[in-house]
């Protein structure tokens, strides 16, 4: 029998009417068998996240003030849920256990994953599914890193005993038991990790979108919906901003095969975007365009540098030393940049830019702010000729100063840097000369 495993995020999961909308989509295919629930999300414009709430809680009580105003809300929001859905009592018990503990916490990360737990604990209520508490199955080392190994084992272990269960999303313990959460939207992660250990047939991540989108829709008004995609072009797509699904959720799908499917709790009947190992047709030159703003750019000039062994080395080398991850590193003969976060680069640029004069005495170094990165991808690029041409006239007709290019053998997308103020302009240019 075929296993589905789902997660629904927290706008799926906002109030009693979408709980009872999750059920239905549940219960109408009998392979959905695991569910992983993000916290409670806005009901409307102006309401609060459960997890917004939650976060504040820690910070008063961390501050050591009173906290009962945010942690109310939270109660109050939990209770009507569970009052609308004819619940059993009991869950003031729960409510009052975590308001208890809060003031205990020296991180904020068991009180922010009690969104996702006590949402849990309702939806399994409600479903009449067991409960795995996440702390129980997903494991993480003494450095906050994942443990895959030991994750998958137990977790594939513990559901093999569970024929229904919900787990909840975004985080799981620490060697000494300590609750860790992933980054904000980890239950994407959690998904993925529970998918890979039951040997899925699908991953499926309901949201309120119908899927991915070729290009961001507060930018390209209207975009068109990208029917399927894969792995590799998912992975450039989110790292480069795409939203609707966390960056961090290809790897443990990817590693077992398993495809993954977006679909709209809104339009449960539309089909989404399908996310899968390979695909040999192409639909069109380019699968879609992501991008954001926030770089800056160390541009490294020495003469003969192509002939200096370890010269590229010595550069990361210093940015290594200040804790600073690169995003790009694009080269000429004599010139090397390095692309960075701006935050990051807050308060490091000065002793960056001394060592790395120490380190390789160069000819000058100059750094560029206000850089946007725009990722254009698609394996329909690869052997189609004129692509290039085609982005960088768009940009050029557009009055767009292309600032950096970097693009990889693999021929899977094209990464131009501009100006941040041309950061819109550019990524309408590039839509309307592959889409519209």
């Amino acid at each position: 029998m075929s296993i589905v495993v789902t997660k629904f995020g927290g706008s799926s999961l906002c109030d009693a009417a979408r709980f009872q909308n999750v059920a239905s989509i549940l219960r109408a295919d009998s392979s959905r068998r695991y569910v992983i629930p993000s916290a409670p999300g806005k009901r409307f414009d102006d309401d609060d996240k459960v997890t917004d709430l939650l976060y504040r809680c820690h910070a008063l009580a961390a501050g050591g003030e009173d906290f009962d105003e945010p942690f109310g809300r939270i109660a109050e929001r939990f209770a009507g849920i569970a009052q609308a859905l004819s619940l059993p009592d009991g869950w003031q018990a729960e409510l009052d256990a975590v308001r208890q503990r809060i003031p205990m916490e020296e991180t904020p990360d068991y009180t922010a994953s009690r969104g996702e737990y006590l949402c849990g604990r309702l939806l399994a209520a409600y479903l009449g599914w067991d409960f795995i508490d996440a702390a129980d199955v997903i494991f993480f080392d003494e450095n906050g890193r994942l443990d895959a190994e030991k994750t998958n084992a137990v977790c594939a272990q513990t559901l093999a005993e569970h024929e229904f269960a919900v787990i909840p999303g975004f985080y799981g313990s620490m060697p000494d038991g300590r609750i860790h959460t992933f980054s904000r939207g980890g239950s994407d992660v959690s998904g993925a990790i529970v998918a890979r250990a039951v040997l899925a047939s699908l991953y499926e991540n309901w949201t309120d979108v119908p899927g991915f989108l070729m290009a961001d829709p507060r930018i390209v008004e209207n975009p068109r919906l990208i029917s399927s995609l894969t792995y590799r072009e998912l992975r450039e797509l989110s790292y480069m901003g795409a939203s609707v699904l966390h960056e961090d959720a290809v790897f443990p799908v990817r590693k077992a095969g398993i495809p993954v499917n977006i679909r709209s709790t809104v339009h449960p009947e539309h089909p989404g975007t399908r996310i899968v190992p390979r695909a040999d047709t192409v639909d069109a030159t380019i699968t879609g365009i992501a991008g954001h703003k926030g770089f800056s750019v160390i541009t490294v000039e020495k003469a003969m540098m192509n002939a200096e062994v370890g010269f590229g080395r010595r550069v990361l080398q210093a940015v290594e030393e200040q804790g600073i991850c690169f995003e790009h590193m694009p080269s000429g003969i004599d010139t090397l940049c390095v692309v960075l976060d701006q935050k990051q680069l807050a308060g490091r640029q000065e002793q960056l830019v001394r060592r790395i004069v120490e380190l390789t005495e160069p000819d000058s170094v100059e750094v560029h702010e206000n850089l946007a990165l725009i990722a254009t991808v698609g394996r329909g690029m690869v052997r189609q000729r004129g692509t290039s041409a085609r982005l960088f006239g768009a940009l050029m007709h557009a009055g767009v100063n292309v600032r950096m290019i970097d693009q990889g053998s693999s021929e899977l997308n094209i990464i131009v840097g501009v100006d941040t103020a041309d950061f819109e302009t550019a990524v309408r240019a590039i839509y309307r000369a592959f889409v519209e």
